[in-house]
């Protein structure tokens, strides 16, 4: 499950405590946890509600401003159930003091010698990280297509050098972490 990133930021700062959404099962078990942008979010509770007795409150508390918002922007068919999901945040994300520690960068570059080596297209990590060096806040669609990807393969690469703490996510687009600009210019 993806939250937008204002009810994310909305739940760290303890305004939004829950989300609805329309699948034909539940996408979520509780104790599972989000990485946002505004932090790790917990999965509270999961529950199947009736999408007719949602009320202005609880569209409020999942920051929606009425209840028939709520349902407009159900996704799915009309047969699926409705899920109530409750949410809490859980913290920082652990990523965000990783992208400071430019100390030794030896396991990094490991990792990445690993993920070049496993890749079937060859080695992609460094060009992904000079990519986003040279056009922060590009769009994703825009650097998958100067990568020659397609851009949910790209956006998923993005991702895997963000869990090394190398880039950062921007509104639009990305960028490198100081981390991810040490390891370029070292050795």
């Amino acid at each position: 499950m993806i939250l937008p990133v204002a009810v994310a930021r909305g739940v760290a700062a303890g305004e939004v405590d829950r989300v609805y959404r329309r699948w034909a099962r539940s996408r979520v078990v509780v104790g599972s946890t989000l990485r946002t942008a505004a932090g790790v979010v917990e999965v509270v509770a999961v529950d199947e509600v009736d999408p007719d007795r949602i009320t202005d409150d609880d569209a409020r508390a999942a920051g929606e401003p009425s209840a028939d918002r709520v349902r407009r922007a159900f996704r799915g068919t009309r047969s699926d159930p409705v899920f109530r999901i409750g949410l809490r945040f859980a913290g920082a994300d652990p990523r965000e003091s990783l992208r400071d520690a430019t100390g030794d960068l030896d396991d990094v570059v490991a990792a990445l010698d690993r993920m070049d080596r496993r890749s079937r297209r060859g080695p992609w990590t460094r060009p992904t990280l000079r990519l986003v060096a040279e056009l922060p806040g590009v769009r994703a669609a825009e650097l998958a297509e100067r990568a020659g990807r397609d851009t949910p393969a790209f956006k998923r690469d993005v991702r895997a050098l963000k869990e090394l703490g190398l880039t950062e996510s921007l509104e639009v687009g990305y960028r490198l972490s100081p981390r991810g600009t040490a390891l370029l210019a070292g050795p």
